[in-house]
């Protein structure tokens, strides 16, 4: 194999790729990454067999061929390259790369010791097509709800499913819940993907623009663009029936500026970290007014108010750190939140026609 790339597009893909392969797998090719030529352009892969990332960048191919080289060694010192060319030339199982002044030999190992790339059979798969812009906002939504318990497997997945001919994205730990509503759809799709493999297209999709392809099969899911494509395993396993958890009605609603509101939770937060981060909202209908208390017993205590749009006196204790996460995702000037006294769920939205984006937060005791 010989061929030129060049120093920017090589170190972006390395660095995108080399975050599959890690160096505690029990195989040692899985530290590897795969190197190939694909026509006028490189391919470069890893897998952890969970998960299988390749990239695709151009290259002035003299010869064909392909080799698997350590993928941290090679990430790191291509990353300190200077910009411009650089020249890759496989000579007896070695990597030779040059770059102006600087070179180097790797060693590296037969393309074929290196696992076969797992592929999705386009045909017998459910195909859905997305912008790259709605793709991002949508997963970045629903992700901060997945939960990180391995003993609720599901759960550390977002349930990607139709529901009355409309894809849903859903997650939930079981404190929380975000639920995105995408757009309509004419084929089912239930599949739960694990929220480790979300966040690993979320890091490949940095510089794309382009529509995604996604292809679900049985047991696998693929995303695709023309310069990338991310395989991964699908979670077993049957989500729960979270709809039944979302309040038809609330006693109390609040309208109030996002700004506003997540400045004066940031404030209360930090007076909260004894209790685990919990944070008393009370709000005045008389007063329109939302305030935020919070107590720690050695440092002091803390009271933030907001002007708010309050339509029943109500109050009710929430954790701090899933308020922030949650106000952090939400569109707009304004959120709208409700609940029916102190041990409802509270639910989050835009505002209370905006019904695309739903989050939900259980109550603490207080």
């Amino acid at each position: 194999m010989k061929l030129t790339v060049t120093q920017e597009n090589l170190a972006k893909s390395l660095a995108i790729i080399s975050r599959v392969a890690s160096s505690r797998n029990e195989l040692a090719i899985l530290n590897n990454i795969l190197l190939r030529t694909d026509g006028g352009r490189l391919l470069i892969a890893a897998t952890n067999l969970e998960i299988a990332s390749t990239q695709y960048i151009g290259a002035k191919v003299e010869q064909p061929g392909s080799i698997t080289v350590p993928a941290r060694l090679v990430s790191e010192f291509v990353s300190s390259l200077p910009s411009g060319t650089v020249e890759l030339e496989v000579k007896n199982d070695h990597l030779h790369i040059t770059a102006g002044k600087f070179s180097s030999v790797i060693n590296g190992v037969v393309a074929d010791e290196f696992p076969e790339l797992p592929t999705v059979n386009e045909a017998d798969s459910v195909k859905v097509t997305v912008p790259i812009d709605a793709f991002k906002k949508a997963v970045s939504q629903v992700l901060i709800a997945a939960s990180n318990d391995l003993t609720r497997a599901v759960l550390t997945g977002v349930y990607w499913h139709t529901y009355e001919g409309v894809l849903y994205l859903a997650a939930t730990d079981g404190y929380r819940l975000a639920e995105k509503r995408c757009h309509t759809i004419d084929q089912d799709i239930a599949a739960v993907i694990p929220a480790s493999t979300l966040q690993e297209v979320m890091r490949s999709l940095q510089d794309v623009s382009e529509d995604m392809t996604i292809f679900f099969d049985e047991t696998q899911v693929c995303f695709w663009t023309a310069d990338m494509e991310i395989i991964s395993r699908l979670i077993d396993g049957k989500f729960p029936d979270y709809r039944q958890l979302i309040p038809a009605k609330s006693e109390t609603t609040i309208t109030v500026k996002k700004a506003d509101f997540a400045r004066i939770t940031k404030v209360a937060s930090l007076f909260a970290r004894e209790s685990g981060g919990g944070i008393t909202l009370l709000a005045s209908h008389e007063d329109s007014l939302l305030s935020i208390h919070s107590i720690a017993s050695e440092l002091g205590e803390n009271t933030s108010e907001a002007s708010a749009q309050v339509t029943h006196d109500g109050q009710i204790t929430l954790n701090s750190r899933y308020l922030i996460e949650a106000l952090n995702v939400i569109d707009g000037d304004e959120v709208t939140f409700a609940f029916s006294g102190k041990l409802s769920p509270c639910i989050i939205r835009q505002d209370a026609k905006q019904t695309d984006y739903t989050h939900i937060i259980m109550p603490l005791k207080s």
